[in-house]
């Protein structure tokens, strides 16, 4: 980054913690707001408070730590809010070559030794790909074909934890919240997105929430419609056959009282060759990417569904040459006159979140957070997201030879006799 172009940086960085400190509330909150957001931008390979404090006050490293464990851990400024006006202060550049299309549900979690930290419980972790101790969030972003922003952000907290009062309040756990499943929680960030007038985009999602007919069935209530990742088992009539049994809804005896339903993978099996064809959707890294897929209309048979309010979805599936059978299965409530490369391209525009998650633990330590606290551990999430949003805004001032993301600052120099906690000089 050339020096022009890093003070032009600084300067908007400054003006857009200006923003932020707007909806902190007191305005003493305003300096540590900024030595966070700084130490969050700054290189560096462990974002937890004690680091951030020495890069971001090398001559008075103790009292910035007190300082920034106070504003993090200890200040009852609103999660809320900030994401608000991140939102309001980075939209207009997210949407600058294009609007919002896609509101993308999932999920990314943390490992952690111990079992103190607010949530840890033993379960499947996917940045481990096994069951392991960790934390895990559910998240909902906003995006387009450019860019994608973080709009809320939530941690699972397990059964073993709302059930355990002494453990939840030594956590901080605020007393309202109660045992949600995850895609419980999504459908809630949903329709709470609806009603804060969020620009509206297509429901995406993998199997993981995709495969759950209540969160499908809530989007639709909500008038949002969905690609949705589902299980090649998921239970569903072709076209031109549908429910016997009027007047009541369907049970889990599924096709012994509904002989017509099949699995999405019987469907597919049926297809004819003519059905299938290749579509390319966005440009790789080499080339322009592209796979086998096919689509037809179906009707979903799920427990609870009621026969007369059954609509016809689509039923999309990728099967790329030389697989053995097919890989990767949508449903989708996108309209019937709905293009066959822009349904194919909703279903891969979920790759955005991914990027997500890698930028926010990489560039801003998403998950380098050392408290154990409720409170703590939304407030650093969101002072991550706040950060990365900046980044997600300077993407256009950057040139294209330059870096993905630059930051507006260099690292001061740390203090001779600084040691981190945990190193061996320290020890």
């Amino acid at each position: 980054m050339n020096l022009k172009h890093g003070k032009d940086s600084e300067a908007r960085f400054a003006a857009y913690v200006e923003g932020l400190s707007s909806v902190i509330g007191h305005a003493d909150r305003a300096g540590p707001l900024r030595d966070y957001c700084t130490g969050l931008m700054l290189p560096g390979e462990r974002k937890s408070v004690e680091p951030m404090a020495a890069r971001t006050a090398p001559a008075r490293t103790a009292a910035q730590h007190q300082s920034l464990l106070h504003f993090v851990g200890i200040a009852t400024w609103s999660d809320e809010k900030v994401l608000g006006k991140v939102r309001e202060m980075v939209l207009p550049a997210m949407t600058k070559d294009g609007p919002i299309e896609a509101w993308i549900i999932d999920d990314t979690s943390f490992p952690k030794q111990g079992k103190h930290s607010v949530g840890v419980h033993h379960q499947y972790c996917g940045q481990l790909g096994k069951q392991a101790n960790c934390q895990v969030t559910v998240s909902l972003s906003i995006a387009n074909h450019s860019a994608s922003l973080p709009v809320a952000y939530r941690l699972y907290l397990p059964q073993d934890w709302t059930k355990n009062r002494p453990r939840r309040k030594k956590a901080g756990v605020p007393k309202d919240i109660a045992f949600k499943t995850k895609p419980e929680i999504a459908l809630e960030q949903i329709r709470w997105a609806c009603e804060a007038g969020l620009p509206r985009g297509v429901g995406l999602m993998d199997t993981a929430y995709g495969n759950d007919s209540r969160l499908r069935a809530g989007m639709t209530e909500l008038g949002v419609p969905y690609v949705a990742g589902i299980l090649p088992n998921t239970l569903m009539w072709r076209s031109g056959t549908g429910p016997r049994r009027k007047g009541k809804p369907l049970n889990n005896t599924g096709r012994r009282d509904e002989p017509d339903l099949v699995s999405a993978k019987e469907v597919v099996l049926g297809l004819p060759k003519r059905a299938w064809r290749t579509v390319r959707w966005r440009e790789g890294s080499a080339e322009r990417l592209s796979s086998r897929f096919a689509r037809v209309r179906v009707s979903v048979g799920h427990n609870k569904l009621i026969p007369e309010k059954l609509s016809p979805e689509w039923l999309l599936i990728e099967w790329p040459d030389g697989e053995p059978e097919p890989t990767k299965y949508w449903l989708s409530t996108l309209p019937a006159t709905v293009s066959f490369q822009r349904l194919v391209g909703f279903a891969k525009l979920r790759w955005r979140i991914e990027r997500d998650y890698q930028e926010l633990k990489q560039e801003v330590g998403l998950g380098h957070y050392e408290g154990r606290g409720w409170r703590g551990f939304h407030h650093h999430a969101t002072l991550c997201i706040a950060a990365y949003g900046f980044l997600v805004a300077e993407r256009a001032t950057i040139p294209p030879s330059g870096p993905r993301f630059a930051t507006p600052f260099q690292a001061p120099c740390l203090p001779d006799d600084y040691r981190s906690r945990g190193s061996a000089l320290a020890a």
